[in-house]
């Protein structure tokens, strides 16, 4: 049923939790993961590189880099890709071309005034995505 997981990662700690799960899922499915990461051009993105990125290509290779090698410790077949774009727009793109099965990612839990001024990309996954997507929620 779930051969093909695309794990969307940005290296935080909720996606590194998501990369756990996504491993373990893919483990006892035997299925393959597939790294996406995007360095973003989309609203608010100037605001996120200034606070978490000076580098947003060179973090996004090394976040893919990171999820293939734990995914490769346990075994998994994986493949990795960097794309360009609005987070939320590209993974959804990628796994609707892609003939992927689900996505796994995680959230932040962004709440208030964070939430409305930057909102959140799994949310728009969520409601984009025609396949099921499992988000995995920061410190659980």
């Amino acid at each position: 049923m779930y051969q093909d997981l695309l794990l969307a990662t940005d290296g935080s700690d909720s996606a590194r939790q998501a990369t756990e799960h996504a491993i373990a899922l893919a483990g006892q499915l035997d299925a393959t993961v597939h790294v996406v990461s995007v360095s973003e051009d989309g609203p608010h993105s100037s605001e996120k590189r200034d606070e978490m990125r000076a580098d947003p290509e060179g973090e996004a290779v090394q976040t893919v880099e990171e999820a293939e090698r734990a995914a490769a410790k346990e075994g998994l077949e994986v493949t990795t890709t960097v794309r360009h774009g609005v987070a939320q727009e590209e993974i959804v793109d990628m796994a609707e071309t892609n003939g992927m099965d689900l996505i796994v990612m995680g959230t932040h839990g962004r709440t208030g005034l964070d939430h409305l001024i930057v909102g959140s990309v799994a949310e728009e996954v969520v409601r984009n995505a025609s396949i099921p997507v499992v988000t995995v929620r920061e410190g659980t």
